[in-house]
C-alpha cells in the first residue's frame, strides 16, 4: 500500500514539558526553529508520563500560546490534546486565538491542533474529571469534533486559515472512523506491519463515508525512535513507503537532548530531494 499523494516529508520534534526548566523549553523550541524542523509539539498532561511521577511539569496550552509568540516560521501543536478536559467550544476559541497569535509578517497562523480522547488516568483523578471508559471517551470525542468545527465558523475574527487537525490514536472501530471523517493528518505509533494494517482500516472508513483517503496526512512515532541516530533508517524508509510523511521525534528532560535531529532533517532532505 503506497500513497497517492506527493506530500513532502516533514520532521515533528515533540519536547516533553516535563523534568525541565522554562527556560531550557524555550531555548530547546529556537534551536529546533532555526534547524528547520517542520513542527514542534508538546502535550496535554498534568503530570510527568515518565520518571519521577512527582517532577517538574507544565500545562500544554499556555505554553503554546507562548510558542506562537516566541516563533515565526515553524509549526506547533499538542501532541495531543485531550478532549475531555475542556469546554470542545473553549478549546476551539482557545485555538483560534493561539492560531492568530502565531500569525506573522502577513503570513497565517501556524497551529496544528492535535487532539485525541484522552488516557492518562491519573490527570482525570487529580484534576476532577470524570475518568470512564475507552469507549465513552472516544464517543465524547466524536460528539466533541463537529462542535469544534462549528465553532470555528462562527468565532469573529474566524481562524487565519483551516486549521489542520491531527488525530491521534489507532482503534480501528471508532478512533479511525473519527479521523475519516475529522483529520487531516493521522497520527500513530503502530509499528510498521501494524501500520499498514491499520492503513487499510482507516482507507475502509474514508470509503464508507466518501472521503478520500489521500486528503489525510499520516503521522508517525514508532519508526523515528527505531531509526534515527543510525545509519539504519530502514523502518523511516518503510513507514514512508506506506504513505507516512511527517515522522515526529520525542525529547524530554533532564537535558533535552536534540543531537538526533540533525540526522531526520539530513534523511527528510534526502528523501525530499529523490
Amino acid at each position: 500500500m503506497t500513497s497517492s499523494s506527493n506530500r513532502p516529508v516533514r520532521i515533528g520534534v515533540q519536547i516533553a514539558p516535563q523534568h525541565s526548566t522554562y527556560t531550557e523549553i524555550r531555548d530547546t523550541l529556537t534551536t529546533l526553529e532555526e534547524l528547520g524542523v517542520d513542527v514542534a509539539f508538546n502535550w496535554d498532561h498534568f503530570y510527568p508520563l515518565s520518571g519521577d511521577p512527582e517532577g517538574t511539569h507544565f500545562e500544554g496550552w499556555s505554553m503554546l500560546a507562548a510558542w506562537a509568540e516566541q516563533t515565526t516560521t515553524i509549526e506547533f501543536g499538542p501532541l495531543v490534546t485531550c478532549n475531555t478536559y475542556r469546554n470542545p467550544d473553549l478549546l476551539a476559541d482557545m485555538a483560534r486565538t493561539v492560531d492568530h497569535i502565531s500569525a506573522k509578517n502577513g503570513a497565517s497562523g501556524r497551529l496544528v491542533f492535535g487532539i485525541g480522547s484522552g488516557w492518562f488516568e491519573r490527570d482525570y483523578d487529580e484534576y476532577g474529571y470524570e475518568f470512564g471508559t475507552v469507549g465513552q471517551r472516544l464517543d465524547a470525542l466524536a460528539e466533541a469534533m463537529p462542535r469544534i468545527e462549528s465553532r470555528w465558523s462562527k468565532l469573529t475574527p474566524p481562524p487565519t486559515r483551516k486549521i489542520p487537525v491531527l488525530i491521534g490514536g489507532g482503534g480501528e472501530k471508532k478512533t479511525l472512523r473519527i479521523v475519516a471523517k475529522h483529520a487531516d493528518i493521522w497520527h500513530s505509533f503502530a509499528d510498521t506491519e501494524t501500520l499498514e494494517r491499520k492503513l487499510g482500516i482507516l482507507r475502509s472508513h474514508c470509503d464508507e463515508i466518501g472521503r478520500d483517503f489521500s486528503e489525510i496526512e499520516i503521522s508517525t512515532g514508532a519508526s523515528v525512535r527505531a531509526g534515527v541516530g543510525s545509519s539504519d533508517t530502514d523502518a523511516l524508509d518503510a513507514q514512508h513507503a506506506l504513505g507516512a510523511t511527517l515522522f515526529t521525534l520525542g525529547i524530554s528532560g533532564p537535558g533535552l537532548d536534540a543531537s538526533q535531529v540533525s540526522d531526520l532533517l539530513a534523511w527528510r532532505d534526502a528523501k525530499n530531494a529523490a
